[in-house]
């Protein structure tokens, strides 16, 4: 390709950024789908994923997205999203300084004696209650910040982790006003 190609080419400025965006779409039918497909119609990465009806008399739902790209990505990514017909708003909750952030998960962890007793001082530490429990395994609920769960998750591999099970990020802003 020629020095004078039309791509555009990212910089050191243009570093790669995680950015929450908060959308409000009209809960109906395919809407989810054309969301999601405008990311992978463009190639751009959706890595969490969450949805709801937050407003059940309006027909709301609210998608929180966790992606990542350099600036002007994420700039082209809320515009094409404020293009579509069953949006309402986005918001970049990343940009927005009063932003709260978190992520619930399932973890279970399989383990007898000196395992047992240290994956249930890890969960007390970690604030994780105890929601599921056998004679050879238990299942930790952990709520918190992303990296949170991921700290909590790392130490409990050694200990007989099995599986782990997560929601994806919600966010919202503080303060008195809504989206």
């Amino acid at each position: 390709m020629s020095a004078t190609s039309h791509y555009p080419v990212a910089t050191v400025s243009e570093a790669i950024e995680t950015h929450t965006l908060s959308v409000k779409v009209d809960n109906e039918p395919g809407v989810l789908a054309r969301v999601i497909g405008l990311f992978s119609g463009r190639g751009y990465n959706i890595e969490s994923l969450t949805v709801s009806e937050t407003e059940h008399e309006a027909h709301l739902s609210r998608i929180t997205i966790v992606t990542r790209g350099t600036p002007m990505v994420i700039e082209q990514i809320k515009h094409q999203l404020e293009r579509m017909v069953p949006v309402h708003r986005v918001v970049d909750m990343t940009v927005q300084a009063r932003a709260i952030e978190r992520e619930l998960a399932m973890v279970k962890v399989r383990g007898k004696g000196d395992n047992r007793v240290e994956a249930l001082r890890l969960a007390d530490a970690f604030r994780a209650r105890v929601i599921d429990a056998t004679v050879e395994s238990f299942v930790f609920e952990i709520t918190g910040a992303a990296d949170k769960i991921d700290q909590f998750v790392s130490l409990m591999l050694p200990l007989g982790l099995v599986e782990v099970s997560r929601t994806g990020i919600v966010a919202i802003s503080r303060g008195p006003d809504g989206m």
